[in-house]
């Protein structure tokens, strides 16, 4: 019999030190249990096994395991309560163990936070997939940039800083481009360093839209484009309005710059002062092809007559010449000098008229010779300067140098 109590007690040790750490008050509740033995008496949070058994055999040594007689307090009409059989240390530990917190509760609500996502093999009510949205899909391919919109944020920005995405997908690889580029780590510097240029805010969509290759380059190479500009004496205020009105500009390297207004320089023969006051006002001069510039000089000197001084004045004056249509440009002279009997000194003197439109001076020529007022000679009296003959509206130009009616000249041109 003795055995078997041991060996029960043993058992009982075991089970409440493994359980001591986790579950203290499961513990603490096995006190009824030592009250019918009188000899188990719950542990509280014990360390160690070897720090319990050494107490548990203690307690024993006061108790006959052999019978279940009371002991001499209970003899005495006073029972002893299970704690005060335990040894001092144990019952500080059982002290302590009062104020701890309830473990269970702890790792209960860790539980529920680890607590895993549904699967997607889980079955719900017909009234919760309803309620589900699926987001559309990407498309692996497609003809618009319009499609990326919603899924790209780069794409979405630029939308809203005024890109027209219509526009920007029909130059050569330009769209791909787009959809490669983040806009926090590519796009984002690339705007404010146009804003340090002094591309104007509402200027942005407009300038990307017709160069979005700008938004690849590297920063530093753009730097260094502008620092060269500003060390050929080019003013803040004229670089921001050429990189505005050429938006390809940047994309030129230094040597490619530095060749191009070369060639200006020497092929025209214009000093440093003039070669720059032409760029500044044509910058696509630098942007452009060079073999039209080429061809229109040779236009010209050779076909139109004009001397190599009065080719200079005329490109100075007008620099849209270098890139006119060759046809239309041998069209307009042919009937200013042929028919109309303009000199190559008084064109030279006005060559702002080889930018209109050639109906509007034979129109106006056509009806100035049917009232006997076309007369082109700054000798004779009722001169009319080439001037005077294209740039003035329709109303002033009958009144003032026709001396006739807007409605005359209008059915005059029925005629026609």
């Amino acid at each position: 019999m003795a055995s078997w109590a041991r060996q029960v007690s043993r058992w009982c040790c075991l089970l409440q030190t493994a359980r001591a750490a986790e579950f203290p008050r499961r513990l603490r509740s096995c006190s009824s249990t030592a009250q019918a033995c009188r000899g188990f008496a719950p542990l509280p949070l014990l360390p160690s096994r070897n720090d319990v058994l050494p107490w548990r055999f203690q307690a024993y040594g006061h108790v006959s395991v052999g019978s279940c007689s009371p002991p001499d307090s209970a003899k005495d009409g006073s029972l002893s309560s299970p704690e005060s059989n335990l040894p001092s240390p144990v019952k500080q530990e059982q002290a302590k163990a009062e104020t701890l917190p309830d473990l269970n509760t702890k790792i209960l609500y860790e539980d529920w936070d680890d607590i895993p996502p549904s699967s997607a093999l889980e079955e719900i009510s017909e009234e919760a997939a309803v309620q589900i949205i699926a987001e559309p899909l990407l498309p692996l391919q497609s003809s618009t940039l319009r499609d990326y919109v919603d899924h790209s944020e780069t794409l979405a920005k630029l939308v809203h800083l005024g890109v027209d995405l219509s526009q920007v997908e029909k130059r050569q690889k330009a769209g791909q481009l787009l959809l490669t580029l983040d806009f926090e780590k590519d796009v984002r510097k690339i705007l404010l360093f146009l804003k340090d240029v002094g591309v104007e805010d509402n200027q942005l969509g407009p300038f990307l839209t017709k160069n979005p290759y700008i938004l690849a380059e590297d920063l530093e190479a753009l730097e260094t484009r502008v620092a060269y500009l500003k060390s050929k004496k080019f003013g803040k205020a004229e670089i921001a309005q050429m990189v505005s009105r050429a938006p390809y500009l940047l994309l030129f390297s230094v040597e490619r710059l530095d060749n191009r207004l070369g060639f200006f320089k020497n092929e025209l023969g214009l000093s440093v002062k003039k070669t720059k006051d032409l760029v500044i006002r044509l910058p696509r001069l630098l942007t452009g092809k060079l073999e039209p510039v080429k061809e229109n000089l040779q236009v010209c000197q050779i076909e139109l007559g004009f001397q190599r001084n009065e080719i200079q004045q005329i490109v100075f004056k007008t620099p849209k010449i270098l890139t006119a249509s060759k046809k239309r440009l041998k069209q307009t002279f042919d009937y200013l000098h042929n028919i109309m009997g303009i000199p190559h000194h008084m064109l030279t003197r006005f060559p702002q008229v080889f930018n209109s439109k050639l109906l509007r001076i034979k129109e106006r020529h056509m009806f100035l010779t049917f009232l006997g007022r076309a007369q082109y000679d700054p000798a004779q009296p009722s001169y009319i300067s080439l001037d005077q003959l294209v740039s003035l509206p329709d109303e002033v130009f009958c009144t003032e140098i026709a001396k006739a009616s807007i409605q005359d000249f209008e059915k005059f041109l029925k005629t026609l």
